[in-house]
């Protein structure tokens, strides 16, 4: 790891935490609640981020992730009473999910629209599944899936082992906050990493990385994997956020949206999918008070000409703005550590 990266992501500690810890006190609840929601859609995006931007693999499945992960912590919480254990069991559960569909699909040798399809496919079939689950038969120990009804009254994070002390709208702020934080710098450390490069060498010409000795299929399953476990734990984050979940996060306009946010802000890139994210989730919130406006008309329209004037996202944009005005151009160009 590179002295100017170190002290790029101590830069982003210092000051990501200063915020989260600040921000609570400055602003009103509503505010802190939907930067929450915010902070677990971006760890959601920064999953896509990580898989298509880096990986080379582009899944419509990210949101099948983050509902599984979602369902697995409300029905680990409801079972044990706590958090303690729900935690790491809604984190391996899609982990487990990504590492079975990514064995069929990339030993398969499956194209990349192949995956996509079928991506969006096991999502479909999940939300298909989830909205026949009201019998009374679909419980998950003393867990109701409850079918489109979904599942209410879901137990928030706690203290480990303290199931009274509970995190209220700031310390799950708090919580959320520092979780994308950690997010984004592990993943920083990733792609700086042997298999990070690994994983950008293999996007980059799949043939010449199998050519010097590695396996493809194994990469791509191991890179699904581990961005699963982050859309995991953005479900974590949501179900804790909402008390509750449902089978929409696994409906077809629930899928787009990590899709759109990564567009948005600039796939190669990870802070772009989390400004992506934050422009799009605070519109949809600003234009659904307006009764008068279809908000997803108006996002449509948005992204259409966003995407025809910024092809590339707000961050690769305004990087190539400044370096054709000679303003940092002696920095390297986006790679993996650089974002």
């Amino acid at each position: 790891m590179t002295r100017s990266l170190t002290i790029q992501l101590g830069l982003v500690a210092v000051i990501g935490a200063v915020l989260v810890m600040v921000l609570p006190q400055l602003i009103g609840i509503d505010r802190v609640l939907q930067l929450t929601l915010n902070f677990a859609f971006s760890i959601l995006a920064l999953s896509l981020a990580f898989i298509w931007g880096y990986a080379g693999i582009f899944s419509f499945g990210q949101a099948a992730f983050f509902g599984v992960g979602a369902y697995a912590y409300a029905a680990a919480a409801i079972n044990f009473g706590e958090s303690t254990w729900a935690i790491p069991m809604a984190i391996i559960v899609p982990v487990i999910l990504a590492v079975l569909l990514g064995y069929f699909m990339f030993y398969a040798r499956l194209t990349a629209i192949y995956v996509a399809v079928i991506t969006l496919v096991v999502t479909l079939i999940i939300y298909k599944f989830m909205g026949q689950t009201a019998k009374p038969s679909y419980m998950i120990g003393n867990a109701s899936l409850g079918g489109y009804n979904g599942i209410p009254a879901i137990p928030p994070l706690n203290v480990p082992g303290r199931p009274d002390l509970w995190a209220g709208p700031t310390e799950m702020f708090r919580i959320a906050g520092f979780a994308l934080i950690a997010v984004y710098i592990g993943l920083r450390l990733l792609l700086v990493s042997r298999l990070g490069r690994v994983l950008v060498g293999m996007r980059e010409n799949e043939l010449r990385m199998e050519l010097l000795g590695f396996d493809p299929r194994l990469l791509k399953v191991i890179a699904f994997a581990i961005s699963a476990g982050i859309a995991g734990l953005g479900g974590i984050l949501f179900a804790n956020w909402n008390a509750f979940i449902d089978p929409h996060v696994f409906n077809l306009a629930f899928a787009a949206q990590p899709i759109i946010w990564v567009i948005i802000g600039g796939v190669g890139t990870l802070s772009g999918p989390i400004l992506g994210t934050f422009i799009l989730s605070t519109l949809s919130l600003e234009l659904g008070t307006q009764k008068a406006l279809d908000v997803n008309l108006v996002l449509g329209a948005i992204f259409t000409i966003f995407v025809l004037l910024v092809p590339q996202g707000i961050i690769p944009s305004i990087r190539t703005f400044l370096e054709n005005r000679g303003i940092g151009t002696g920095a390297r160009k986006e790679v993996p550590a650089h974002d």
